[in-house]
């Protein structure tokens, strides 16, 4: 399996995984020893595209066998014109068709011994940390973006089986939960917040209960992929008891009300810092991550300006970026005013310099605190390891390294005494 794109995709990876196994399948450590080989592919911008081609590529001339299925199975004739020899091409979580495929192309000898598989299903993270899916596609018609027609609309799962599959993680090892979706904040307005029994009470198809009933369960639970939606507010309680993170990674995109509305996002960006202060108020460790897109169509200098200095006051701790890049298929292609590439590039290491500055005086105030690390790898050798601390998401945060810490174990959430901190990590000592 080669599983390419964000963590939902790495999610329907493991649920085709999960059934393939439990189908008596094996997993091949390599290209040598599979009989098929499955590239689950992104198709959210063309360089991702061009990414999941080389693999497809690479895994044809490695292999020879191969099935195809992810976001970019909608582009079926591309795939298969520039790789004729590809088996079968399915689309996003169509999970039967990829099972259906393997079963053609690698069919299980008769009475074949089947492995008992995990309650927890196969993983593709390691043993300490899972994503949560609750829901598939998105209502958001936003010009940039082609993920309704690549996942639908949103489609909620109901939330007893959400709990069900949390409580078969943690009881596998998992320490910290990552709820992904393409919009967290939605969860349930499709099924109307329908509420669900669960171990004897009802819990509602909404994003606050699930969080509460969550942080029951899971040592850490962490929030991905949040609009701030007004019920947001509910949750930042919830992260000042210690139920859930206090961390919001929450999709910004911009702050310039022009760009905002060629975007067909809310403008709201002054309400916005306003709830920020809120948050900050009730929690005030809540870390807020999020990306922006520079040099989209129509972006003035006046624009980009305007999101340098709301950065400036938004004081965020964590912040990616990514230059403009046309989708085929997407709105804003037609958008008038292109920004030309030699400004992206200019734009984008503006912001990327400024949000480092703002990240190392935030990450400097916490030297000299103790704070909680989740360990996620150690070297017994040389004594170190390195770990999270509860403003950190796995790839795509920070980290903390920490001295004299070779005793620790994969997993374990220990306090550490911070001692030094760069733009980016903290360095400490377990306390």
């Amino acid at each position: 399996m080669v599983s390419l794109g964000c963590p939902k995709n790495l999610v329907d990876s493991e649920r085709i995984l999960t059934k393939l196994r439990s189908d008596g399948y094996q997993m091949s450590p390599d290209y040598a020893g599979a009989d098929v080989v499955l590239v689950n592919t992104c198709g959210f911008l063309d360089s991702a595209k061009e990414e999941s081609l080389e693999a497809i590529g690479e895994a044809i001339a490695e292999n020879g066998r191969v099935i195809v299925t992810g976001c970019m199975g909608k582009e079926a004739e591309t795939i298969r014109a520039r790789f004729p020899d590809v088996l079968a091409v399915t689309g996003a979580h169509q999970y039967e068709d990829v099972v259906g495929a393997v079963h053609d192309a690698a069919p299980m000898p008769p009475n074949a011994f089947l492995n008992l598989v995990p309650e927890s299903g196969l993983k593709l993270t390691p043993r300490h940390y899972s994503y949560l899916k609750i829901s598939e596609g998105c209502n958001h018609r936003c010009a940039f973006c082609i993920i309704p027609s690549l996942r639908g609309d949103l489609v909620s799962r109901r939330p007893d089986a959400i709990l069900r599959e949390a409580e078969k993680l943690v009881e596998a090892g998992t320490k910290e939960l990552l709820v992904i979706s393409q919009d967290t904040s939605a969860y349930g307005v499709d099924i109307k917040h329908h509420p669900r029994t669960w171990h004897g009470h009802e819990v509602r198809a909404h994003m606050t209960d699930l969080a509460r009933e969550l942080g029951g369960i899971a040592p850490w639970v962490r929030l991905h992929y949040v609009y701030p939606y007004p019920h947001v507010d509910h949750v930042i309680p919830l992260m000042a008891e210690g139920l859930v993170l206090p961390y919001l990674d929450i999709p910004f995109q911009h702050a310039s009300r022009s760009v905002l509305k060629a975007m067909r996002r809310p403008a709201n960006e002054a309400k916005v810092l306003e709830r920020i202060k809120g948050w900050r108020e009730i929690c005030p460790d809540i870390a807020v991550r999020s990306t922006f897109v520079v040099g989209f169509p129509g972006e003035t200098e006046d624009d980009f300006r305007y999101l340098m200095d709301w950065l400036e006051e938004a004081q965020l701790d964590r912040v990616g970026a990514f230059r403009f890049e046309p989708v085929e298929g997407a709105a804003a292609n037609a958008l008038p005013d292109p920004v030309p590439e030699e400004i992206k590039e200019e734009r984008y290491a503006r912001l990327m310099e400024l949000t480092a500055r703002i990240s190392a005086e935030k990450l400097a105030v916490k030297v000299g605190r103790t704070l909680d690390v989740i360990i996620d790898a150690v070297d017994a050798e040389s004594g170190g390891a390195t770990g999270r601390s509860e403003a950190d998401a796995p790839e795509i945060d920070g980290e903390v390294h920490l001295r004299d810490a070779g005793h620790l174990a994969v997993g374990d959430i220990v306090r550490v005494a911070i001692e030094d901190a760069d733009a980016h990590d903290l360095f400490g000592v377990p306390a």
